[in-house]
C-alpha cells in the first residue's frame, strides 16, 4: 500500500552533490512506489538574512535542480511552500502545543543560533513549521539525513499531543534515512556549504567539478604516494560510496590500504563515475533553463494540487479544535 511521503528543500542557492545524493536522488527513486509531495520551503529559507531580489531566482534554481534530478511532476507534487498559506496557519496551531523546552533542545537551533548575533523567533520555531509542513499532508514517511532525525522526533511528539487533545487527525510521521553516507565539503572537515566555498555543484561541468575534486582533502595522514591510506577517514572514499559501483568501491578500499592506488588516481576514478551520473542531470537542467515557462507551469500546478490536500486537512483541524470553518463559512 502506498504511503504519503513529504520532503522539502530550501531554495538556498546552488544545489551541490551533497543535496543530490542526500535528498534529490532519493526523491526520484521514491516516486516508483509511494505518494510523494515535495516542497521548495522558502519560508524556512527566510529565517536567515537574504536578498529579496534573489529569492525568485533561487526558487527557479531549486525547481530546476529537483526536476533535473529525476522528479517527475506527473508522478509527484512539486510546489512552493509560501503558495499554500495553510502551512503557516497550522504552524501557529501546533506552536500552541509545543513547549519552549522542546525547542531549546534542538541541536540545529543551538548551532545556528551561535552564528547569529540577534537570534530570531523564526529560527527558534523552525521545527514547528517543519512539523506543520509534514502534518498538513498527513505525511507518513519523511526521507531525511541523520541531522534531521531529532526534528522528526519532535514532529511525532507534536502529532501525538494534537491527537490526544483533539482527536486522531494526524499520523505520526516516521523518518526514512538515506543509505548514502553524509558527504562533507571538499575540505573534508565541514558540511558542504556554498558560503564556505567547499562544494561541488550538482550542475558543474566535468571540468569545473574536476578542478574542485582535484584539490579535495583525502586521508591527511597519507603524506606520500607509497604510504598506505585509510579509506575510513577519507571523504573522497565517502563520495565513491555515493557514486561508484560496488566493484570499484571495493577496489579503492583495498588498493588504498595497500598503497596500490594513489589519491590522484582515486579521484580520477571517482570523477569518471560522477560525470557518468551527473551528465544526464545537467542536460535535463539545460533544457529546463531554456524553457522557464514550463518550470512555472509545473510549480503552479503543484500548488493547486497541494492546496487540494491542505485545505480539507485544515478544515478537519479546525473542526476538531472547535474553530470556525474559515472563509466566513462558520455560524455564530
Amino acid at each position: 500500500m502506498a504511503q504519503r511521503i513529504f520532503s522539502g528543500i530550501q531554495p538556498s542557492g546552488e544545489v551541490h552533490i551533497g543535496n543530490y545524493v542526500g535528498a534529490l536522488r532519493n526523491w526520484a527513486r521514491l516516486m516508483s512506489q509511494d505518494d510523494c509531495v515535495y516542497a521548495l520551503v522558502d519560508y524556512h529559507a527566510i529565517t536567515i538574512p537574504y536578498e529579496p531580489a534573489e529569492m525568485q531566482h533561487r526558487l527557479g534554481e531549486a525547481a530546476v535542480a529537483v526536476l533535473a534530478a529525476g522528479v517527475d511532476p506527473a508522478r509527484a507534487i512539486l510546489f512552493v511552500q509560501s503558495e499554500v498559506p495553510e502551512h503557516t496557519e497550522l504552524a501557529w496551531i501546533l506552536g500552541t502545543l509545543t513547549t519552549i523546552g522542546a525547542l531549546e533542545r534542538m541541536t540545529q537551533y543551538k548551532e545556528k543560533a551561535e552564528q547569529q548575533q540577534n537570534q530570531v523567533l523564526g529560527l527558534f520555531a523552525y521545527p514547528v513549521l517543519q512539523a506543520a509542513d509534514i502534518l498538513l499532508y498527513k505525511g507518513e514517511v519523511v526521507p531525511v539525513g541523520e541531522d534531521q532525525v531529532q526534528h522528526l522526533e519532535l514532529s511525532r511528539e507534536i502529532a501525538r499531543k494534537f491527537n490526544a487533545a483533539f482527536g486522531p487527525v494526524f499520523p505520526e510521521p516516521q523518518h526514512l534515512l538515506t543509505q548514502t553516507p553524509r558527504i562533507m565539503g571538499v575540505d573534508g572537515k565541514t558540511k558542504m556549504s556554498k558560503s564556505r566555498g567547499n562544494t561541488i555543484a550538482m550542475l558543474d561541468t566535468p571540468a569545473a567539478s574536476w578542478e574542485k575534486l582535484r584539490t579535495a582533502v583525502t586521508d591527511e595522514n597519507r603524506k606520500r604516494r607509497s604510504d598506505p591510506g585509510n579509506p575510513d577517514v577519507c571523504n573522497v572514499f565517502t563520495m565513491h560510496k555515493a557514486f561508484s559501483p560496488a566493484a570499484d568501491i571495493a577496489r579503492v578500499d583495498r588498493e588504498c590500504r595497500s598503497a596500490e592506488i594513489g589519491c590522484v588516481d582515486c579521484k580520477k576514478l571517482l570523477h569518471q563515475h560522477m560525470t557518468a551520473e551527473l551528465d544526464p542531470v545537467r542536460e535535463r537542467a539545460d533544457t529546463l533553463v531554456r524553457h522557464p515557462e514550463r518550470v512555472r507551469e509545473i510549480l503552479a500546478d503543484g500548488a493547486r494540487r497541494a492546496l487540494a490536500i491542505a485545505r480539507p486537512v485544515m478544515a478537519e483541524v479546525r473542526q476538531a479544535m472547535g474553530l470556525r470553518a474559515g472563509n466566513g463559512a462558520g455560524a455564530l
